[in-house]
């Protein structure tokens, strides 16, 4: 958790000046900011506004996932197409039922946009901004409408008794079968304040994010840009799918000049003690030293060279100096055309435990680490690094 909760801070220290957290409390915007290349696609900032309206404190949201916030009616169609957009990294906006900490439902405008690294063209973030929407309740239905959002299925998970847990769900079966209020729920849309409203949000946000972001040198912006230069990006559905891999490994991409890494694991960061920033881009030498066997690093250029997997033992060295002995596996992975995409570099430290694989060997968690890998690449439409 400890180690998770540092690649939370990196996403925004390695990026952005401390001074951007005040800036972002002092808007009256609801809103959070996750990123993708965290496993699990994490929140890493929360808003006050967005704090007081769901009833979370800050340190129960940092580090989760935003499907918490939803819930048994929440419209799974919906769902789907947010995710649609996080895998084509595109903008959305669309009205959602989501639940507070109490199980309390509402329905909100949820505006989802992209932020870009201006060097690379790379997502690191996503803005979601959450404007209430506020609709009118019609006097014969207020009643029948509080019985509803007293039914619910998070009401019955915290019933004390036996006859609350009757009445719950008694009263979950009558709104069940209540069609037109099912169908009331489901058409809920914002209006056109409520849609500028979480538009200028993002603006401010964006703007903000840019500002704090020009003074450490690491611009973003809230477009790709055109003229970005060094690696592709990989897509973040890749980003992702990858991020659910628990083993320490990179990916480089052959096709760019001294085949920078494009992709570093969670473990691997953690492993080696740097940042994602200060990994990506690097050729992956950064991480010999001095005592580092020059046979066993021709032996790699040449299974590189002749296209053919190897496992070497290696010395290399962490950040802070400290050398161990790294359990390397190289091998290439093609997309579904057949071509060469990336090489994989899985890394294991030689007598450390790994918790809950103490039953395999070391080649084999290696090998499906590049199984895993290799699902996930043919799997997706990967951006530059597949259509070359």
């Amino acid at each position: 958790m400890d180690s998770q909760l540092g690649l939370i801070d990196q996403s925004f220290n390695s990026r952005y000046t401390s001074w951007v957290h005040e800036a972002l409390d002092e808007l009256p915007d609801n809103f959070t900011i996750t990123d993708p290349c965290i496993s699990g696609h994490p929140i890493v900032f929360a808003s006050k506004g967005f704090l007081e309206m769901s009833g979370y404190l800050k340190n129960e949201v940092i580090g989760r996932n935003g499907r918490i916030f939803q819930g048994p009616r929440t419209n799974r169609r919906s769902i789907m197409e947010i995710r649609e957009a996080i895998r084509e990294e595109k903008s959305i906006q669309i009205s959602l039922l989501n639940y507070k900490k109490d199980g309390t439902p509402f329905w909100m405008l949820f505006h989802l946009s992209p932020v870009f690294s201006k060097e690379d063209g790379r997502v690191i973030h996503f803005i979601s901004v959450q404007v209430p929407i506020l609709r009118k309740v019609r006097s014969e239905d207020a009643n029948r409408w509080q019985e509803i959002v007293f039914g619910s299925c998070r009401r019955e998970v915290c019933s004390d008794t036996v006859a609350e847990l009757n009445r719950a769900r008694a009263l979950d079966s009558f709104v069940d079968s209540d069609n037109r209020v099912l169908e009331a729920e489901e058409t809920c849309e914002a209006n056109d304040t409520e849609k500028r409203k979480a538009a200028s949000a993002i603006g401010s946000i964006i703007s903000l994010l840019t500002h704090y972001s020009e003074l450490t040198g690491k611009l973003v912006c809230g477009k790709r840009c055109s003229n970005s230069s060094m690696m592709g990006p990989l897509s973040s559905s890749l980003n992702i799918s990858l991020g659910r891999i628990k083993q320490s490994f990179v990916l480089t991409d052959p096709h760019l000049p001294d085949m920078p890494i494009v992709y570093a694991s969670d473990a691997f960061l953690i492993l080696t003690g740097y940042s994602r920033h200060e990994v990506l881009g690097r050729n992956c030498r950064f991480l010999n030293g001095p005592d580092t066997d020059p046979k066993t690093i021709c032996q790699i250029r040449e299974s590189i060279e002749h296209d053919k997997a190897c496992s070497v033992r290696i010395l290399n060295y962490r950040k802070d100096g400290s050398s161990f002995w790294n359990l390397l596996h190289i091998s290439s992975v093609r997309n579904s055309t057949g071509r060469i995409a990336f090489y994989i570099g899985v890394q294991i430290e030689e007598g450390r435990r790994s918790e809950g694989r103490e039953g395999l060997s070391p080649e084999m968690r290696q090998l499906g680490t590049v199984g895993a890998v290799k699902v996930a690449i043919r799997s997706l439409a990967v951006g530059a690094g597949c259509s070359r």
